[in-house]
């Protein structure tokens, strides 16, 4: 059995695990980890670290999405007519996709600057 540690239960629970699963990851029992779950600066450490590793997992993302347009890119040329269309489809489905979520990200910057300057006025 591992040596007991909270860090240890903090980053199990923040990769999704369940109380009895950090527990046994941790080394305690399940009540001591439900228990360290009731305090709120653990259940910060648990939201704090989960951003970590979310954030990572974003970066790697990104770095994948470059590659795999540079491929798209590439299958443009290829020589079989079929390859080409599925990259252009896909290329375009990105793009709108992307120009979608950056509208909806302006629209609500915009909402959230009209409501401060609304709640400044009062």
């Amino acid at each position: 059995m591992p040596k007991p540690s909270r860090p240890a239960a903090v980053v199990a629970l923040a990769r999704g695990a369940t109380s009895e699963e950090a527990a046994r990851e941790s080394g305690v029992s399940g009540r001591t980890v439900r228990r360290w779950m009731e305090d709120p600066d653990f259940q910060i450490e648990v939201r704090d670290t989960r951003t970590e590793i979310l954030s990572t997992a974003v970066g790697q993302l990104a770095a994948g999405a470059a590659e795999a347009v540079t491929t798209l890119r590439a299958a443009l040329h290829d020589a079989d007519g079929r390859n080409r269309v599925q990259a252009a489809r896909t290329l375009l489905d990105a793009v709108l996709s992307l120009r979608e979520s950056l509208d909806l990200e302006q629209r609500l910057a915009a909402l959230e600057a009209a409501e401060d300057d609304k709640q400044g006025r009062r």
